[in-house]
């Protein structure tokens, strides 16, 4: 296991690499913070803009080669330069990533298990009426978009609200200007404005995850090894607990991996839509802003998370697949 560890680790050391370059050399190219300049009255003279922007590694006249070496050395003493205002990026940086994680960890892992036991539950009721109702609402929820799904609920919230006399569901930031901190007070008010986004979140990875699982536990109902455990008087139940569903989640746990890239891209519209201050917010503002140093951050910081994503999903995958640990998976 410890080998195998190593080997998936290297890799994904190397794609971090590769993509941390990949996103600094894009948003560098496509990306003018001189235009910052273009709009101020009176504007700078040339020579000034010049040297601001030389000085925050931002000026394009520099060689795209030499903003890079600059960048990457001081990524690789953990600095991730200043944005265009002169703020340290790595302050902020750390300051919304754990803003997104507050959100973004729990609706994965909600969406995730739901969409798993709902997908494998219809896969054994197959051709029944609760098969029918979980494939219709999957369908439905993958054709609804983040930010709709976002609208929508926040406007049942509203008549939820309405009808109780209380705000029981508050979405716009992380909390209410006024609460005492550190207390039940804050405990409590830091969940009601994180249910509806988490919900928002799950929402979108739920029938994801449902359709795979289905999918994949129908090949697994009639497999040799499920057949023998029922021969040998397990009922079908307890066959499919204790020896088809493992078998399931196998491939579930790859999938893992790839649908971690759609949950980034969530957060960002649902970050934006919920006035929640983190990295998906960050990013649309600095792209806007053109904010070379910002937007290559992000874009590093998210590469490592979708990849630390694919690292979990190749523990999880050796943990119930032997193989995999060896070698020999296919």
């Amino acid at each position: 296991m410890a080998g195998f560890l190593l080997r998936r680790l290297v890799n994904h050391g190397v794609l971090v690499v590769l993509a941390a370059s990949l996103a600094y050399l894009l948003a560098a190219t496509a990306l003018d913070p001189r235009a910052a300049f273009e709009g101020r009255t009176p504007r700078p003279p040339e020579a000034v803009v010049d040297a601001r922007l030389s000085a925050l590694n931002l000026n394009d006249r520099t060689p795209l080669a030499d903003r890079y070496r600059t960048w990457a050395g001081g990524v690789l003493h953990g600095d991730f330069g200043r944005t265009q205002d002169g703020e340290r990026i790595n302050a902020e940086l750390w300051r919304r990533l754990g803003v997104s994680l507050r959100l973004l960890v729990p609706g994965a892992v909600l969406g995730g298990v739901l969409g798993v036991l709902l997908g494998a539950y219809a896969a054994v009721m197959r051709g029944r009426s609760a098969d029918r109702l979980i494939t219709f609402g999957s369908y439905l929820l993958l054709a609804a978009p983040v930010f709709v799904l976002a609208v929508l609920l926040q406007t049942v919230a509203s008549v939820v609200n309405d009808a109780l006399g209380v705000r029981v569901f508050v979405w716009v930031g992380e909390s209410t200007p006024g609460t005492p901190g550190g207390g039940p007070a804050e405990f409590v008010d830091r969940t009601r404005h994180l249910l509806l986004p988490t919900a928002t979140i799950a929402l979108a990875q739920l029938p994801v995850y449902a359709r795979y699982q289905r999918a994949v536990m129908l090949d697994v109902l009639h497999a040799d090894h499920v057949r023998t455990a029922r021969a040998k008087g397990l009922r079908r139940r307890r066959a499919l607990l204790r020896h088809g569903l493992p078998t399931a989640l196998i491939p579930a746990s790859t999938h893992f991996a790839f649908a971690s890239g759609l949950l980034v891209l969530s957060g960002v519209f649902t970050e934006k839509i919920y006035g929640r201050h983190g990295m998906g917010e960050w990013l649309v503002d600095a792209i806007a802003r053109g904010d070379v140093n910002a937007v290559a951050a992000i874009d590093c910081v998210a590469a490592c998370a979708v990849l630390a994503a694919g690292l979990a999903s190749d523990v999880l995958n050796g943990l119930l697949d032997p193989r995999a640990r060896s070698g020999a998976a296919p």
